[in-house]
C-alpha cells in the first residue's frame, strides 16, 4: 500500500478512528490493532511475505527472554549468531542470491571455465532491508545488555511491524520505540495538526518534487546516449531531487502518521543539500542508517581509533556495506566506494566533525564561503548520484564522459516540452526555498508561517494542497521500496 494511493486515503482515517475511539480503552487492544493494521498494510502488496516478518519477529523475540536468563558467554554468542544469521540469511538470499551467482559464473568464464547454473526468479520483498535491521538492533542490544527483552510479544510485533515506517524507514532503534508501546497513549491535538502538517510536506515532496523530476530524470537517463553533456547534467539533477524528495518525503509521511497514534519517531533527514562537507551530508542523510552502520560496524570494528591504515579500512568498509545494502548491483558498490573517497581526506585532517551546527544559523542568507562549501558538497554528491541511477558500470562512465565533453557548453535539447520542464524547475526552486527557511527545524514547515496571521498561514497550506493535485500524475512507487 503506497502513501500517496487512494487505497492508504481509506486506510488510514479507518485505522485512526478505530485506533481512538475503539481500542483506546486497553493498551494491549491497541498495540493488538497496530498489528492487524500492520500486516494489512504490508500484505497489500503480496500477503505471502508475512511470514518473513512473523518467522523474523518471533525468533528475535525467543532469542531476547533466552537471553536475559543466559550467562555463559559461549551460549550467548551463539543465540546472537542464530539471530544474525536468520535475519541476513533471509535477507542474503531474496536480494543478493541472484548478485553473487551471476559473479561466480563471470568469475569462473574469466579464466575459461564455463558453469550453465540457471538464475532464480526471486522477487524482492518490500522493506525487507529495513525490518531486518530494525530486528537485528534488538537482538544486538539485548546481547550488550544495553535493553532488557520484553516479555510483552504483542508490545514487540508492534515494534517490528509498525506500518508507517515498516517498509522504508526510518530504521528505528528498540530502546528509542519500543518502549512507546508499553506506555498508554492519549490523543494529543497539537502532536496530530504538526503530524498532518509534516505528512502534507512529505506529500509535496514525493508528489510534487520527486515524480516530477522523475518524469524528466528517466528520460534522460534512460536515453543517455542520445543527449549532450549539458543534457546529462540536467537529468543528472533532477534525479538528485528526485531521490531526496521521493526518500525523505517518505520519512516525513511516515513520521507525520506516527505522531497521529501517538508515537515519536527519529528524523531521518535534515536539509543533506545544505551541508558543506561530505561528513555533514553524511549526518544529515537517512540518518538512521548512517547511525546503525556507525554503531554496529564501525564502532565495532574499531572506528577511527586505531592508525591511519585502520581508519582507511574501515571507512572503506562502511561505506561499501552501505552501499551493497541499497541493492545488488556494482553501481551501488563504486556508489559507496566513492562516497568514501570523498569522506576520508576529511577523517584524516581531523576536519570531519567541523560543521556539526546549522549552516548559517539565526541568518536568512549563508556567507560567501559557506555558500562555496555548500556548491562543492552538492556537485560532489551529484555526481555521485550518476553511478547510485546508472545501469550499469558501464553506462555512469559513458554518462560522466559525455558530462565531461565539449558538449558540456551546449544547450541542454530533450523530448519533454519546454515548459513541462520549467514548471518542474520551478517547482524545485520554490521547494528550496521553503527548505532553506525551515532549515533549523526538523521539517521544513514545521514553525513555516507561524508569524502570520493564522489566515495567510492556511492559505499556504492551501497552496501546497492545489500544487499537489496540479503536478498530481500517475500513482509512482517510492524509489527505496526496491532497496
Amino acid at each position: 500500500m503506497l502513501f500517496n494511493s487512494i487505497d492508504f486515503a481509506v486506510f488510514l482515517p479507518l485505522v485512526f478512528l478505530l485506533y481512538w475511539f475503539v481500542a483506546n480503552k486497553k493498551l494491549k487492544i491497541q498495540n493488538f490493532l497496530i498489528v492487524i493494521a500492520s500486516y494489512t498494510f504490508y500484505g497489500w502488496w503480496d500477503w505471502k511475505f508475512l511470514s518473513l516478518i512473523i518467522i523474523s519477529t518471533i525468533i528475535d523475540y525467543l532469542i531476547g527472554l533466552k537471553l536475559s536468563n543466559e550467562d555463559n558467554k559461549t551460549i550467548r554468542k551463539v543465540l546472537l549468531w542464530t539471530s544474525i544469521c536468520v535475519n541476513l540469511g533471509f535477507l542474503g538470499f531474496f536480494k543478493y542470491y541472484n548478485f553473487f551467482l551471476d559473479n561466480f559464473v563471470t568469475a569462473f568464464s574469466f579464466f575459461g571455465n564455463d558453469i550453465k547454473v540457471s538464475s532464480l526468479n526471486i522477487i524482492l520483498p518490500v522493506g525487507i532491508s529495513f525490518y531486518t535491521f530494525q530486528t537485528l538492533s534488538y537482538s544486538i542490544d539485548v546481547y550488550k545488555r544495553k535493553l532488557v527483552p520484553t516479555k510483552d510479544f504483542m508490545a514487540f510485533s508492534a515494534f517490528v511491524c509498525f506500518f508507517p515506517q515498516l517498509v522504508a524507514g526510518p530504521i528505528e532503534r528498540a530502546t528509542n520505540l519500543l518502549p512507546q508501546f508499553y506506555k498508554k497513549r492519549k490523543f494529543e491535538y497539537s502532536k496530530a495538526v504538526d503530524g498532518l502538517r509534516q505528512m502534507l510536506w512529505g506529500l509535496f515532496k514525493k508528489i510534487v518534487i520527486a515524480d516530477n523530476s522523475a518524469q524528466i530524470a528517466n528520460e534522460i537517463f534512460n536515453n543517455s546516449s542520445d543527449y549532450s553533456g549539458s543534457t546529462l547534467v540536467l537529468g543528472a539533477l533532477f534525479f538528485t531531487f528526485q531521490i531526496y524528495g521521493d526518500f525523505s518525503g517518505y520519512s516525513d509521511i511516515a513520521i507525520g502518521t506516527s505522531r497521529l497514534f501517538g508515537f515519536e519517531l527519529k528524523q531521518n533527514f535534515a536539509f543533506p543539500y545544505f551541508s558543506r562537507d561530505i561528513a555533514e551530508f553524511w549526518r544529515r542523510w537517512h540518518m538512521s542508517l548512517s547511525t546503525w552502520f556507525r554503531d554496529y560496524l564501525y564502532i565495532p570494528l574499531g572506528g577511527s581509533r586505531g592508525g591511519t591504515l585502520m581508519k582507511i579500512k574501515n571507512t572503506f568498509i562502511i561505506f561499501i556495506v552501505s552501499g551493497f545494502w541499497h541493492g545488488a548491483n556494482w553501481t551501488f558498490i563504486v556508489w559507496g566506494a566513492l562516497n568514501a573517497i570523498y569522506f576520508l581526506p576529511l577523517l584524516l585532517l581531523n576536519k570531519n566533525r567541523i560543521n556539526t551546527d546549522v549552516v548559517a544559523q539565526g541568518k536568512n542568507l549563508p556567507t560567501f564561503k559557506e555558500f562555496h562549501n555548500m556548491l562543492i558538497t552538492f556537485c560532489l554528491t551529484v555526481i555521485a548520484w550518476i553511478f547510485f541511477r546508472a545501469d550499469n558500470i558501464e553506462h555512469a562512465f559513458n554518462y560522466l564522459n559525455t558530462i565531461f565533453s565539449k558538449s558540456l557548453f551546449t544547450i541542454p535539447i530533450l523530448d519533454i516540452n519546454r515548459n513541462y520542464i520549467m514548471q518542474v524547475g520551478l517547482a524545485v526552486l520554490f521547494f528550496l526555498i521553503i527548505e532553506w527557511k525551515g532549515r533549523e527545524k526538523e521539517f521544513a514547515i514545521e514553525k513555516f508561517g507561524f508569524s502570520w496571521k493564522p489566515v495567510y498561514r492556511r492559505c499556504f497550506y492551501v497552496c501546497l494542497i492545489f500544487l499537489i493535485s496540479v503536478f498530481l500524475g500517475e500513482e509512482q512507487q517510492f524509489i527505496y521500496f526496491q532497496f
